[in-house]
């Protein structure tokens, strides 16, 4: 009968008369009434239901076509000519937002599997790259989840062990505060009337409340994470600890000074290389007097990364762009200086600095021009540029002898059939062009850039320094300008020690508070032990 009535439900949906349907069984009046009204109900729950279908599947096409879209963004903007900052951040939304629109076509998925519906379009494979494992040195919290029983429950006996499921999840435990107490007994000899206690533990600033890893954390917050004081003062705040501005600024310029040395002590050690990379990047400095700022520069220069040594880099805040600057931080150095065209670097090469240039300056200009409009003469610099990259990479872990050895007998070739062929494209390009510039550029520095060539030490590019000076640059975004040359100059020295942290595999927080710790009573003879460089056993 139930059959019988649904298939009366779908020919009254399709326009037929439900009386005349049932009259062959004889209903009484109450039982055609009660089905009307019951078919009546369920045709409306239908047409209720196939409203919602519709707007959930079509909810779920968008999401489809939503979803697609952003896939093709997350591959397209490799092509983008965009900045580094740019495409970090770019990236950076782009994955959130695929995320999200990942998590919603989910749920309507989900939503949409409860009843009936049109088929639905197949859910594309998320694209993962396997998970990667924990690091083996991070701290382990177990969990135990115990069966809310063990006994069976069919029989009653206890259960078991045979083995168990293990997951990793990583966590975090945010900045917590705690007092350190020290406590210093006091001990009398009566008969001598002679009091004993142990030495104050020495400290960098004086009768100060600050702990050594308190003042690690607001330096590498300030220096390394680009974080202002403020936003530090508010995650003190949270946790119901009073740190004002003026405190942690008062800190800073202590722990500075403190610092000072191990800056310079790194720099010396950067002068003696034989080769090294130089860069500079403007930074603006307040200027009291006009009520404005005006631009000061950062100066940064690295170790050469073929070198077998520790990586060192060391920045200079100074208030101009001169030659005069890298001058004064050279002093009587002597070597090969990695640098870009900046005609400040000039007057060294007339001395006793030999001059590098960098592959990749030149390699940009091509570039830029081919992203701009593929144009061929483009297109054919950067592919021999890129066989001269690829002999690099190749040789990425050889000796110096065979580093040399290889560019003698596979660069050398390449970079003479490349100038020859600058020469011969430069004659059919006109003057003033984008094109004629990017060739210029590099046939009026050749004898510097080919020069990597004549040996095995010398690097190719400048990308080490910059690579170096970058997280500088984005984090300018943050703290906008330097109150004054003297802060630029403690800015300077603080991320010195902490890039070269990084660059050596060190953990700059777990150094800094333990060198701030020792700092205070470690002799200057042994300063060496107490920078961020890597030892070789």
């Amino acid at each position: 009968m139930v059959s019988i009535l649904v298939v009366r439900i779908f020919m009254v949906s399709y326009g037929m008369d439900l009386a005349s349907e049932l009259a062959p069984f004889s209903p009484s009046s109450e039982l055609l009434s009660w089905v009307e009204k019951r078919v009546n109900g369920l045709l409306e729950q239908l047409d209720t239901r196939a409203t919602e279908i519709r707007l959930r599947d079509a909810k779920i096409e968008k999401l489809t076509l939503e979803l697609a879209h952003l896939r093709r963004l997350k591959f397209g903007v490799k092509s983008e000519s965009l900045t580094a900052s740019e495409r970090d951040l770019f990236d950076e939304t782009l994955a959130a937002d695929v995320a999200a629109c990942e998590a919603r076509l989910a749920e309507q998925r989900q939503a949409a599997a409860m009843g009936p519906h049109l088929p639905l379009p197949e859910k594309a494979k998320r694209e993962r790259a396997g998970r990667q494992p924990l690091p083996e040195h991070l701290p382990r919290v177990e969990h135990l989840h115990e069966p809310e029983t063990c006994t069976c429950g069919q029989c009653g006996q206890a259960l078991m062990r045979i083995g168990e499921d293990v997951t990793e999840k990583l966590s975090i435990v945010p900045a917590e505060f705690f007092v350190e107490r020290h406590i210093y007994p006091k001990y009398a000899c009566r008969p001598c009337e002679t009091l004993i206690a142990a030495p104050a533990v020495a400290s960098i600033i004086d009768g100060g409340l600050a702990a050594p890893a308190l003042l690690a954390w607001v330096m590498v917050s300030k220096y390394a994470d680009h974080l202002p004081l403020y936003r530090l003062e508010r995650q003190a705040a949270r946790s119901g600890v009073t740190l004002s501005r003026s405190t942690l600024a008062d800190w800073v310029g202590r722990t500075g000074v403190a610092l000072e040395p191990l800056w310079l002590r790194l720099a010396e050690l950067l002068r003696q290389g034989a080769v090294l990379h130089a860069d500079e990047t403007p930074v603006q400095q307040l200027d009291p007097g006009n009520g404005k700022t005006k631009r000061a520069y950062l100066w940064a220069y690295r170790s050469n990364a073929l070198a077998s040594d520790p990586p060192i880099t060391v920045f200079d805040y100074q208030p101009g762009r001169g030659g005069k600057y890298v001058a004064e931080f050279l002093r009587d150095w002597q070597g090969a200086l990695m640098v870009d065209e900046f005609a400040g670097y000039q007057a060294l090469f007339r001395g006793e600095v030999i001059e590098l240039a960098c592959m990749a300056h030149a390699r940009r200009k091509f570039f830029d021009l081919h992203q701009a409009n593929q144009h061929p003469i483009a297109a054919e610099a950067l592919r021999r540029i890129g066989e001269l990259y690829a002999i690099e990479a190749a040789n990425k872990e050889a000796t110096v002898e065979e580093r040399a050895r290889r560019r003698r007998e596979t660069s050398q070739p390449l970079l003479e059939a490349l100038h020859l062929w600058l020469l011969s494209s430069r004659r059919s390009v006109a003057d003033g062009g984008a094109l004629a510039k990017a060739i210029d550029y590099s046939l009026r520095r050749w004898p510097a850039l080919a020069r990597y060539a004549s040996n095995g030490f010398y690097p190719i590019d400048n990308n080490p320094v910059e690579n170096a000076i970058r997280p500088i640059a984005l984090g300018k975004k943050n703290w906008l300008f330097a109150g004054s040359e003297t802060a630029g100059q403690r800015a300077a020295a603080i991320q010195s020690l902490l890039e070269t942290a990084r660059l050596n595999g060190i953990e700059p927080m777990a150094w800094l508070t333990e060198t701030l710790e020792k700092l205070p009573n470690w002799p200057n003879s042994r300063i060496d032990e107490l920078l961020p460089l890597k030892t070789t056993a």
